[in-house]
């Protein structure tokens, strides 16, 4: 996310009338605050400041003015940052009153479950591995702003701040319980017989063994959702069907680390949700001894999914928006990474957890990623397809979608051997994916 130079300098809005709010708040997204009030992209000022005077009133008639800050890497949602400029107040001080705004992409919840998210954010303040949620609106949330430095993608490939993500990673799949955010199966649950456009839609019974919701189930239903109204498009959405049955079948009973099958998930570590702190975010003198300390954001994507799929996407955000394959971490680069997740992941275990953790796990998940690494491809290709139909924000989605799809048939085609045997050149991808150093 990258801060606009331009700033909205804001005064405050007279006569808005009273907004009555629960005067608790804790975290459970029912005891959330809701404001019956909805952030308008074409009336950004206005809105944004009718929502942030709901939350807090005293900002209206206290000293110093009201100013937004606009972020703008995302490509799904609106964020702004509300800063209350309070006269004698340092820099530090009014960011740590800050609060960030943060409004839905419209056609969005075809996409995402915002009370998954919800319950999401609500487990993570409630263990400090997120801010705190401050309140729900009609369509986003506000949350506490959290200091830092937003990564950038070059900031990702930095030993440094890998091994620090490796570590905060580690932290939340070794202590964040999938059954916060899904159900256990229902394995005696009678398999519905719905079907559209010739596919079966028995919803999550494409995991009736697994909690759900989970990343296959995700990915399920956004298929349900791809436009299917020409004889191409339902021929595509028949092709990816069936490629997410077959993946399913060889994938989704990987058994993790310790027999872990699935663990909570961000499933969107962009660099954009990667936050430096403060503390650590200067380059270090010796960064093959240093880590920084990192935070997450953002955790709409937030679902129980295999760790390796959670790691192998985040290896494929190391090329950012744009792609670059020939940034993707080397296998001593991924085999760094995983020594210091590993070492996070154990470190907060209970000790009987601990001791199922065998003693070549880092081997094994390094083998397990190395499966995994086309389907973020799929996950986002599909994602963008939707997107290319829904969303209004200026970015070639459809040109996306095409990129990140051309990933999980570039490893298919290397896995079963079709490449090689074409006498076709192996992609940059595959080829840095393969490199040593």
């Amino acid at each position: 996310m990258v801060q606009q130079p331009i700033q909205l300098s804001l005064q405050p809005l007279a006569n808005m009338g009273t907004i009555a709010l629960p005067s608790a708040r804790a975290d459970s997204p029912q005891a959330v605050r809701h404001i019956h009030l909805s952030y308008d992209n074409a009336n950004s000022e206005t809105s944004a400041l009718k929502l942030i005077l709901a939350l807090e009133p005293g900002w209206e008639h206290s000293e110093g003015k009201i100013e937004f800050v606009r972020f703008t890497d995302g490509i799904t949602n609106t964020l702004l940052k509300a800063v209350k400029r309070r006269p004698g107040c340092s820099e530090q001080q009014i960011d740590q009153e800050s609060i960030l705004l943060r409004a839905y992409g419209k056609g969005t919840d075809i996409l995402i479950d915002r009370e998954r998210e919800t319950l999401s954010h609500s487990l993570l303040a409630s263990k400090d591995l997120a801010p705190p949620l401050l309140a729900r609106f009609d369509n986003g949330l506000m949350y506490k702003f959290i200091e830092g430095i937003v990564c950038a993608p070059e900031d990702l490939r930095r030993q440094e701040v890998w091994r620090g993500v490796a570590k905060r990673l580690g932290e939340w799949h070794a202590r964040l319980p999938i059954s916060a955010i899904s159900s256990e199966p229902s394995l005696h649950k009678p398999r519905t017989n719905g079907c559209t456009n010739g596919i079966d839609k028995s919803g999550e019974d494409i995991t009736p063994d697994k909690s759900v919701p989970n990343v296959w189930t995700v990915m399920q239903k956004w298929i349900y959702a791809l436009p299917a109204g020409t004889e191409a498009e339902r021929l595509r959405q028949q092709s990816l069907q069936n490629e997410l049955e077959r993946s399913v079948k060889e994938l989704g009973d990987t058994p993790g680390i310790g027999g872990c099958g699935y663990v909570f998930s961000h499933c969107d570590l962009l660099s954009g949700n990667v936050i430096i702190q403060p503390s650590t975010a200067a380059k270090p003198s010796d960064p093959t001894t240093s880590e920084c300390t990192v935070s997450f954001i953002d955790y709409e994507y937030a679902t129980p999914a295999p760790a390796a799929f959670d790691i192998a996407n985040h290896f494929a955000e190391w090329g950012g928006f744009d792609c670059d394959f020939g940034v993707l971490p080397t296998r001593s680069q991924r085999r760094d990474f995983l020594t210091h997740y590993l070492a996070a992941y154990k470190a907060h275990l209970a000790a009987a957890d601990r001791a199922a953790v065998s003693s070549d796990a880092a081997e094994r998940l390094f083998a397990d990623i190395d499966v995994f690494r086309g389907m973020p491809g799929f996950y986002w290709g599909i994602w963008a397809l939707i997107q290319a139909t829904i969303s209004q924000i200026d970015f070639d989605y459809a040109s996306y979608a095409e990129v990140r799809l051309s990933e999980y048939w570039a490893w298919r085609a290397e896995t079963e051997g079709s490449r090689a045997r074409g006498g076709e050149e192996m992609p940059v991808r595959e080829r840095r994916w393969a490199q040593e150093e």
